[in-house]
């Protein structure tokens, strides 16, 4: 398997962390989002939008988006089960996955905030402050979450899922962003134990 990817993208380290729980290997293939290199031509041969991860199987089947990613690895490869078979369970999972992946890390990406800085013209002072505010908007939904369902080390019981893959690189992120973590105790208590 090929695993295109940049370092700091938070969807590429979902994919990461999901590889490595299932004991699975990719060799990697760097793509420099801050130098521009999404949007070669190359590039967007494999991935449309210009984004990453992308993966490439060992039979050539080319997948882009995180969750579709995490998801094909799941049903390919039985061990470490990252999205649970229990419906009620998987309904939580994917809730919290969903949450992080559609309502909190789209709106924060390396593209969005160039486009409000490059485009829009706002300040380094402005668009820290988007940032902070749509993190915490969706940080405190998924305290809630995290809250109403349970206390256990992960997300969801006592084995890592995809809930467990997306909150780790969304919360070191945030750090990273200097965001204001100390009201989020089970959020935090999780990242702590992942």
């Amino acid at each position: 398997m090929q695993l295109y990817s940049f370092f700091n993208s938070s969807t590429s380290y979902r994919v990461r962390i999901a590889l490595a729980l299932k004991w699975l290997s990719a060799d990697y293939v760097g793509i420099n989002l801050r130098a521009g290199q999404q949007r070669s031509d190359s590039h967007r041969e494999l991935s449309p939008i210009g984004g990453v991860p992308v993966l490439v199987t060992e039979d050539g089947v080319t997948l882009t988006q995180s969750l579709a990613i995490i998801d094909y690895l799941d049903s390919t490869y039985e061990q470490q089960p990252l999205i649970p078979k229990e419906l009620l369970l998987r309904a939580r999972v994917l809730e919290v996955a969903n949450l992080i992946g559609c309502d909190i890390h789209p709106i924060n990406n390396v593209r969005i905030l160039g486009y409000l800085k490059n485009t829009l013209g706002v300040s380094d002072e402005q668009k820290d402050a988007w940032y902070k505010h749509w993190v915490a908007e969706g940080l405190g939904a998924l305290e809630v979450l995290l809250q109403r369902y349970g206390s256990s080390p992960y997300a969801f019981g006592e084995t890592p899922t995809l809930a467990d893959c997306c909150l780790v690189p969304q919360v070191a992120n945030a750090e990273r962003m200097g965001c204001d973590l100390s009201g989020y105790v089970r959020v935090m208590a999780v990242y702590r134990h992942c």
